[in-house]
This record gives C-alpha cells, sequence and structure tokens, in this order.
C-alpha cells in the first residue's frame, strides 16, 4: 500500500523493530555533540535517555532514571538495569520490581505443541479443564515461581490441552504468557513508534491523526535536512518531532503556537540532543497579522510582559502542565524531572527552617528572579529571531496540522513560503479542508490542490493464518495539498491591459476587410 511504502521511506523502524533495526541514522551519527564519541556508545541505553516500553501491541514513553518506579500495564519495575543495554532488548520483570535481560531458549515451541488434535468440535468451555485454581496461580506466584513455570504448569493441568488443534494451541499459550509472564522490551522512540502509541491510546491529543497519515504529510511537505519550514500544530508536539527527527538537525524550524506557549510533551519524548534545538523558532500565532502588515516591531514583545505579566506566567504554567497531562493523564508517558523544577523550587522555599528561612528566601528569590529574567531575554530574542525569519518569506514548506479551521489559517501564512514550495493542510473532517480549496481557487497562487485520504488495514501474517484483521480504524484524517506559485506574472498581465486594449482596437478591421473580399471573389 502506499501508506505503508511512505512509513517505510519515514526510516524510524516500525512497531515491531525490537532489535532495534531500521533506526533513525540521521541523527545518531550526526546529531550528538561529541564527535569523538564511539558510535556503539549510541545504541546503549543510558541515565537520562528517553525510551518507550513495549509489551506485545501496548507502548509507553518514560525517561531512564535510577531509583524511580515505573507503572506499565499493571506491573511496577525500576529502569535502573537497563542502563547499559542495547536499544532492543527484552526484560522480565523479577521479584523486588527489578528488570533482568530474558534469555531465550530453543525448541520450547515445538515441545510444547507435540501432540495436537485435529479439531476443536468435542471440547466444552465449561471451565472444568483447568486443575489449578486461582488460589493455586497465587501461591506459585508467592513461591517466586517465573511466569514461564507457571503457564507450562497451566498447560500440564490442562485436560484438554492436547485435544486442541495446533493453532488453538498457540493462541492458548500466547494468552497466558501475556496474562503471567511480565516480559518487556525497550526500543528507540521515533515517530511511528510515538504515533501509534498516541493513536492507541489517545488519538485526541492528536486530533486523530495515524501514522499513515503523518507519513504522508512528511512525504507530500518534501521534509528533508536543510529545509526552512513552519509548523503550525496542535498535536502535543508529535508533528514537530517528526519534522524534526526528518530534517536530522539541519535547517531551521518555525513554529507557530497558539496561547501562552507551545505544548511539545510528544517533541520530549523523542529525546533529541540539545544541538537539535538550535534550528527551532517559536513565534506566537496572535502576531502574524502584524508581520504581514509591516507593523510589527520589536516593542511588542518587549512591551507584553509589562501588560500582561500575570497572564504570561500562567500561560507559561499552563503550557507546562498541558505537557504533563498530556503525558501522565492516561499514562502514555512521563514528564521529565526538568518541566517541573520551578514548583521543586517553591517546595524547597516552603520546606525550610524557619532559622535559615530569612537569607535563604532571599537568595533564593534573587536567583529565581535572575533565572527568570534570563529565560525571558532568551525567549525575546529568539522570538525576535523567528520573526526576521518569517519576515523574508522565503519558507521552503509549510505543515498545518490543528484543531482550528484551517482556512484563515492557511490564508495568511501561505505569504512566508516561497514559490514552488509545498504545503500539507491536515483536518480530521473533510468539510472544513472543501471551504479551504475553494478559498484558495478563488486566491490563485496555488497550483496541484489535492484532497485525500488514505486507507489502511492491518494483515495478520502467520503460516496458514494470513488474513486481514478484524478490527480496523474508521479513519485517519484528510490531507489538502498543493505547490505555491509566484503572483507576480498576474500582476504583470494586468500592467499591460492599456497595450492589449490597443491591440484589440486594431483587431477587428482585419476580419472587415475579408469579409469584404469574400463577396467580391464570389461575384
Amino acid at each position: 500500500m502506499a501508506s505503508v511504502t511512505a512509513l517505510g521511506e519515514e526510516g524510524p523502524g516500525g512497531a515491531g523493530d525490537a532489535a532495534g533495526a531500521g533506526q533513525p541514522q540521521a541523527w545518531l551519527s550526526v546529531g550528538m555533540e561529541g564527535a569523538g564519541e564511539p558510535r556503539p556508545a549510541n545504541h546503549c541505553i543510558r541515565d537520562g535517555d528517553f525510551v518507550v516500553l513495549k509489551r506485545e501491541d501496548v507502548f509507553k514513553a518514560v525517561q531512564v532514571q535510577r531509583r524511580k518506579k515505573v507503572t506499565f500495564e499493571k506491573q511496577w519495575f525500576y529502569l535502573d538495569n537497563v542502563i547499559g543495554h542495547s536499544y532492543g532488548t527484552t526484560f522480565e520483570v523479577t521479584g523486588g520490581g527489578s528488570l533482568q535481560p530474558k534469555k531465550k531458549k530453543e525448541g520450547e515451541p515445538t515441545a510444547e505443541t507435540k501432540e495436537a488434535g485435529t479439531d476443536n468440535r468435542n471440547i466444552i468451555d465449561d471451565g472444568k479443564s483447568q486443575k489449578l485454581t486461582q488460589d493455586d496461580i497465587k501461591a506459585l506466584k508467592d513461591r517466586g515461581i517465573k511466569g514461564e513455570e507457571i503457564v507450562q504448569q497451566l498447560i500440564e493441568n490442562s485436560t484438554t490441552f492436547r485435544d486442541k488443534t495446533e493453532f488453538a494451541q498457540d493462541k492458548y499459550i500466547k494468552k497466558k504468557k501475556k496474562k503471567y509472564e511480565a516480559v518487556i522490551t525497550v526500543v528507540r522512540p521515533s515517530t511511528r513508534i510515538l504515533s501509534i502509541m498516541y493513536y492507541a491510546r489517545e488519538p485526541g491529543k492528536i486530533n486523530h491523526m495515524r501514522y499513515d497519515t503523518l507519513a504522508q504529510m512528511l512525504t507530500l511537505g518534501n521534509i528533508r535536512a536543510g529545509n526552512k519550514m513552519i509548523v503550525m500544530e496542535t498535536c502535543a508536539g508529535l508533528v514537530l518531532g517528526a519534522v524534526m527527527e526528518r530534517m536530522g538537525g539541519f535547517g531551521s524550524i518555525i513554529q507557530l503556537y497558539a496561547g501562552g506557549g507551545p505544548v511539545r510533551a510528544a517533541t520530549t519524548c523523542f529525546g533529541f540532543p540539545k544541538s537539535f534545538f538550535s534550528g527551532l523558532y517559536e513565534f506566537p500565532l496572535n502576531k502574524v497579522d502584524s508581520l504581514l502588515n509591516g507593523t510589527f516591531s520589536a516593542e511588542m514583545l518587549f512591551s507584553e510582559p509589562k501588560d500582561s505579566a500575570t497572564l504570561e506566567e500562567s500561560s507559561g504554567t499552563l503550557g507546562r502542565k498541558q505537557a504533563a497531562e498530556a503525558e501522565s493523564e492516561d499514562g502514555l508517558a512521563e514528564a521529565p524531572e526538568s518541566n517541573l523544577l520551578e514548583e521543586q523550587e517553591t517546595l524547597e522555599e516552603v520546606s525550610q527552617d524557619p532559622e535559615d528561612k530569612e537569607p535563604k528566601e532571599k537568595d533564593g528569590k534573587r536567583d529565581y528572579i535572575q533565572e527568570k529574567q534570563r529565560r525571558q531575554e532568551e525567549q525575546k530574542k529568539r522570538r525576535l529571531e523567528a520573526a526576521a525569519l518569517l519576515s523574508e518569506r522565503n519558507a521552503d514548506g509549510l505543515i498545518v496540522a490543528s484543531r482550528f479551521h484551517p482556512t484563515p489559517l492557511l490564508l495568511s501564512l501561505l505569504d512566508f513560503v516561497a514559490p514552488s514550495r509545498p504545503f500539507v493542510v491536515y483536518c480530521q473532517y473533510k468539510e472544513p479542508l472543501l471551504e479551504c480549496y475553494t478559498k484558495l481557487r478563488e486566491r490563485g497562487g496555488v497550483i496541484n490542490l489535492r484532497l485525500s485520504e488514505t486507507w489502511l488495514r492491518n494483515y495478520q501474517v502467520l503460516p496458514d493464518r494470513s488474513h486481514p484483521k478484524l478490527l480496523m480504524s474508521g479513519g485517519g484524517g484528510y490531507l489538502l495539498s498543493g505547490f505555491t506559485v509566484a503572483m507576480d506574472n498576474i500582476k504583470a498581465d494586468t500592467s499591460l491591459k492599456p497595450s492589449v486594449s490597443t491591440l484589440e482596437s486594431q483587431e477587428p478591421e482585419e476580419p472587415a476587410a475579408k469579409k469584404r473580399k469574400c463577396p467580391e471573389s464570389g461575384s
């Protein structure tokens, strides 16, 4: 299928890349700041790295921290033993919440499925085929018996297991292993894995954007290293992270945001190095009109803290809280501790002793105010740089994927895109894009407009059991794509109207003469 091919070209590796194959090589070799660092170290998990935990088809993004309790699929454990192992390693949860690498045993499935029945017509599911009770299974767990041994005990104490067909036996073993074996695979974050994770657990946070639709956006937008891209998205930073991964740290990205600040919960889960963020700029959406009208000035940004200091502070904390909520509400990801620095500082100030309270409060407040001023100045500087980049009006592409109506966004942001450059607009529904399509045709300046919807269906590929899966997604959204063209030719044609009118005034003379000649020749 076209969507699957696009994902394959994306390069991050699929959901089943447990061995770490097909990982994004664009930033593994050039993204790290230390050029002298050996390449194999990039494939090892280190303290502070962002990873994705995988169990069957369930994913969760976390940050590796020592002595930090992680809960995943009703299992709690620590990630201390993960450090130093390579990505794609499978671990088993043992007693005390520690993770141990799982050793593969050859020949185990064949031993379990030696004897099999011809059909399942004589098997009655009355709940009496299993001799072990729940108390017996609980006693086995209390004694510290591993999940593999519990599954083997269930097979031996089942009166109907040997009468089942080979396919039914495999299904039974898989079901019991999922229930009693706590096996977790640690994989590297990528666009495909994170998009599958968000779409499966909480699609509303990414506007119900399916991973094949995201792959089509990256392909139609011609995202590549060295581009100057404009991104307007409200998908928790997933689209922004996908663009940053495809560009590999080269080029510049201007992110437009609404409200107090951009939400980048999913972008943080990628675990990009610091060098990637040097080319990332942000600019408020409510200042775009002033840029287009030529009334934008640096004072507009510098006057914001005086007029609305409380608004900016509350919106900044709101953006961080939204990022934390986007990660922790449904257990998709766990926010790093760096996002809660201000809250920790305030908690430390409150928990101080009364004797040392006054001097420490003064020093803490002074440091806090200086740090806050430094952040504000850095933010203003970056916004002015973003305004300068937008004012050049030579962006190499535009990506829009927001919950707002796409028509006013696209009509205003297209002025910042250079001619012969692609633009892609995503929307969950078709009707807003139809209106946008009509407005663009009336406006002009665009060609090759195309409104499309990708269709995706998963297949189960097993020996003698390959078939489409029964459950499939109803839709992954719609895309409106096209290319910009220069508007100067149209203006030049209008300026040539006087010369055209003089030519038109001379044209009627020739047909008149020809009409006179016709009757003369006939006579």
